[in-house]
């Protein structure tokens, strides 16, 4: 471990990691970022599934971008889990570890023998993170849990775009980042809690409980039985928010306002009108001050449009594209996009951990791994010879 990582705040805390997909990956990727030292389980030959698929097929030079985008500052293990050596590897790995993730259908560590009973019998003080689809209980189990799913079984699709459109997802994978935040949140906390009481514990997420805290406000409405409107025909962008709430067409683009008093906008946009309609009506009328309001935007460019807003501290955004964000002032300034150097792929741009902990806590130390390439590294550090590694190699446990 280099200087730079033993000055990070996570230094020193052990992170064996079974992770997958992206709710997992990501989520060991933000205690990676600020120093935890994880080893990355994968399948010898094959390795994790995100080394072999990615969004829009990007790979470069067989590259996965997926997984260059979701593995960095880990080291790589290769170990056979069906074979009984590859499993004596991980249960000797446990003796020192602090926290084991896992995100595969419940049951399956249970199956291979490394389920949280049997580790923590090995390691009292083990902190096992499981991330699941729907939860380790109920009548969803083992449904296969995936971002869009729980889009739709989440209810988060159904209040999403306009009246008549389709209910309509978002366009990223948010309940899979969000779900990732939560389980690190939930190792941190037990983590916290062993530094008083000395003992680990199992810690659990869903994509399901990730889906839903991302409602909290509707539903919390919803539940308590106050009234939600319908999705709105112009496009106010919830189904709880009062006009002018939305996006809005300009001469050369889009701009978006949020929640606005209307007494404001009609003095800035020259809306008489708006001063006739009370704060209740934001809400029963929303699509009808939507019309007010369009053509007035629509009669000037986007930058016009914002100076003016701004000028009047009225709140709204642009509607940048991605092609925006790359020469966008405030991205530049916080330098959200970062890069490193692959021995395959050459420079590969990255976001930064979204969490600063002190002074350059942010910056990317390492790579994300070939495929087993510290698999000799790991297994003599934790007392296999030269020999052994050698044998164990060539019998495809690792």
């Amino acid at each position: 471990m280099t200087e730079e990582q033993q000055s990070r705040p996570l230094s020193g805390i052990k992170l064996l990691s079974f992770a997958q997909l992206a709710q997992g990956p990501a989520a060991v990727q933000l205690l990676a970022d600020l120093g935890a030292d994880v080893i990355k389980v994968e399948r010898p030959g094959v390795g994790a599934f995100e080394r072999s698929w990615s969004g829009g097929n990007a790979f470069i030079n067989g590259e996965s971008l997926f997984f260059l985008g979701f593995n960095r500052n880990q080291r790589s293990l290769t170990a056979n889990l069906k074979d009984p050596r590859g499993k004596e590897i991980i249960e000797r790995l446990i003796l020192d570890t602090d926290v084991v993730v896992e995100n595969y259908r419940p049951g399956v560590m249970d199956r291979l023998g490394l389920g949280y009973d049997h580790l923590a019998k090995i390691n009292p003080t083990l902190v096992y993170c499981a991330g699941t689809g729907f939860g380790s209980e109920g009548p969803y189990r083992d449904v296969a849990g995936q971002d869009l799913v729980l889009q739709a079984e989440s209810g988060l699709t159904s209040i999403t775009g306009r009246r008549h459109d389709p209910p309509t997802p978002t366009g990223a994978a948010i309940i899979d980042i969000h779900a990732a935040a939560l389980l690190a949140f939930g190792i941190m906390t037990a983590l916290f809690s062993r530094e008083r009481t000395g003992v680990g514990q199992r810690v659990e997420s869903s994509l399901l409980e990730a889906a839903l805290h991302l409602q909290m406000e509707p539903l919390v409405y919803f539940l308590n039985g106050r009234w939600l409107r319908g999705r709105s025909e112009t496009g106010i962008a919830s189904t709880f928010h009062g006009a002018p709430y939305g996006i809005y067409e300009t001469q050369d683009g889009y701009v978006a306002l949020s929640m606005n008093p209307l007494s404001r906008l009609a003095t800035v946009l020259d809306i008489p009108e708006l001063n006739d309609l009370s704060e209740a009506d934001t809400y029963t009328r929303p699509d009808e001050i939507k019309r007010l309001i369009n053509p007035v935007i629509a009669s000037k460019t986007s930058s016009e449009s914002l100076a003016l807003f701004r000028a009047n501290d009225i709140w709204c955004g642009a509607v940048n594209s991605y092609d925006d964000l790359q020469q966008h002032p405030q991205i530049e300034a916080i330098a959200a996009f970062q890069s490193f150097d692959h021995p395959a792929v050459g420079e590969v741009k990255v976001l930064r951990g979204p969490v600063r902990v002190g002074s350059d806590s942010d910056r990317v130390l390492a790579r994300p791994p070939m495929l087993g390439e510290h698999t000799r590294e790991i297994l003599a550090a934790h007392g296999y010879s030269g020999g052994e590694i050698t044998a164990l190699t060539d019998d495809g446990v690792v």
